[in-house]
């Protein structure tokens, strides 16, 4: 059975400089078995409701400025799966959860910048389930629950975020090596109670965890880990680094 797994997606840029993180991302593609389709929740979906994609044929939309010419030139022309998608719908509606069908949304680079590393050929079909942010890591619990079986159909579950995501203290200059201690010290909470299973604490994240409010000056970034953790069960850590002084590309897996 595929395990659910959160992964930190960085920058843009890692389409093109993927870092420590590129080969991680591959080594799991390869060492898992092959998806028969993949669902990612991505921070860059933010929404009122919860929507699931319903088109066959999203496009890629570089939903993003200031960057270089070569990043909007890729492209990731995996097809969707309307079947999957309602098939979701119908999950998220067992659980008491409603939801819709969006006919037209486009992959955002959430999903297509790590999916374009992990699998490069866009030939895996691939829906998106939206994020309500406003309602919390308790709502990605719950959906993560609701579509847990779809793992045992060789479905890839991901949630698609950052453990660490102030755009506001980046260093663009520092090395891999440079790590700012609240950024550390918030992504060690988060470890030590991923590993002991405290839902409780985690999902009072916020004021409990230290520095959280520099860590994550909103949550959508975070909550993609909710998702895949309440997909999943046994925690383990496929990768740990930061870039750019306090931007986390932690890789976390849920079997």
């Amino acid at each position: 059975m595929l395990p659910s797994l959160f992964i930190s997606h960085g920058s843009p840029m890692l389409a093109l400089q993927p870092g420590a993180s590129g080969p991680a991302l591959r080594r799991l593609a390869a060492e898992l078995p092959r998806p028969k389709a993949i669902v990612v929740v991505s921070a860059h979906w933010e929404s009122q409701g919860l929507l699931v994609s319903g088109s066959a044929a999203p496009e890629t939309w570089h939903d993003f400025g200031g960057f270089p010419r070569e990043l909007f030139a890729v492209q990731y022309p995996a097809p969707g799966e309307p079947r999957l998608a309602a098939e979701i719908v119908e999950l998220l509606h067992a659980e008491g959860l409603d939801a819709r069908i969006d006919e037209h949304r486009p992959f955002d680079h959430g999903t297509w910048v790590p999916l374009s590393l992990m699998y490069p050929a866009a030939d895996i079909p691939v829906v998106q389930v939206s994020l309500p942010s406003r309602l919390g890591p308790a709502l990605q619990t719950r959906v993560g629950h609701a579509l847990a079986s779809l793992r045992g159909q060789d479905v890839f579950l991901i949630g698609s975020g950052s453990i660490t995501h102030n755009l506001g203290e980046l260093d663009w200059r520092a090395g891999p090596e440079s790590i700012e201690p609240w950024a550390r010290d918030f992504r060690d909470w988060m470890v030590e109670r991923l590993d002991a299973n405290d839902e409780t604490a985690l999902h009072g994240y916020r004021h409990l965890a230290p520095h959280a409010e520099r860590s994550h000056p909103s949550d959508e970034h975070l909550l993609p880990l909710f998702f895949a953790r309440g997909a999943g069960k046994a925690f383990s850590v496929t990768h740990q680094g930061f870039t750019m002084g306090a931007l986390g590309m932690d890789i976390y897996r849920f079997d």
